[in-house]
């Protein structure tokens, strides 16, 4: 991400959050609820938290980070789209304490899983498993292997990239994430293919 701006300007810009918005967006349209509390993981420069925001008026949408520069990102686009849906940026970290209260509509989360540890995407699920509500939906985009392969050689250089920057990342086995979420109380339900070889795969919390 590259500040935008003067100095005094906290906003980031994301040129991948650009590009992949309004796809992203396409499937929530199709998964998300009327109304509700979202919250979205690794918001990131924030960009995607405002376009959600301002796409689905409907729902109160709680943007997190675990980074500082990330969350006065944040807040520094809902301070200039004055939107009342959009919450405070909240301090979350999805390996500690979830500061949420439950149950919530939804959960979003976009391009964490490849660049954090394997104990994340754990958290993630168990995360979602104790606070989504009964019927709703986790929606998480990236990419991802399938069946012990990459689905285009660019992955499979990216994951490469990815793991030399630290071993702890790289991109995930759907089937092995597909376990979390069955420990979790979560049964996949769609798996939808995005551009440049990404994925967003929506989860749900089983009935109790």
């Amino acid at each position: 991400m590259d500040k935008i701006g003067s100095q005094a300007n906290d906003a980031l810009t994301s040129p991948a959050a650009q590009r992949n918005r309004e796809p992203i967006a396409e499937v929530l349209r199709q998964v998300l609820p009327e109304t509700g509390r979202v919250l979205e993981i690794a918001s990131g420069s924030g960009e995607h938290a405002l376009h959600f925001a301002a796409g689905f008026p409907t729902l109160e949408w709680l943007p997190s980070d675990a980074s500082p520069e990330a969350r006065r990102s944040i807040a520094a686009w809902r301070r200039t789209a004055g939107l009342g849906n959009l919450a405070e940026p909240l301090a979350l970290d999805v390996t500690s304490d979830w500061p949420v209260e439950a149950p919530l509509a939804a959960i979003v989360c976009i391009n964490m899983l490849h660049i954090s540890p394997w104990s994340a995407s754990e958290a993630l699920f168990a995360g979602a498993g104790r606070t989504l509500g009964e019927g709703a939906p986790l929606i998480v985009y990236g990419p991802f292997r399938k069946q012990g392969q990459h689905t285009a050689a660019s992955n499979a250089r990216f994951d490469a990239d990815l793991r030399a920057r630290d071993a702890s990342w790289g991109i995930r086995d759907l089937e092995a994430v597909d376990a979390l979420a069955e420990t979790a109380g979560l049964v996949r339900e769609a798996d939808y293919s995005m551009p440049a070889n990404n994925a967003c795969l929506v989860w749900r919390r089983r009935a109790c």
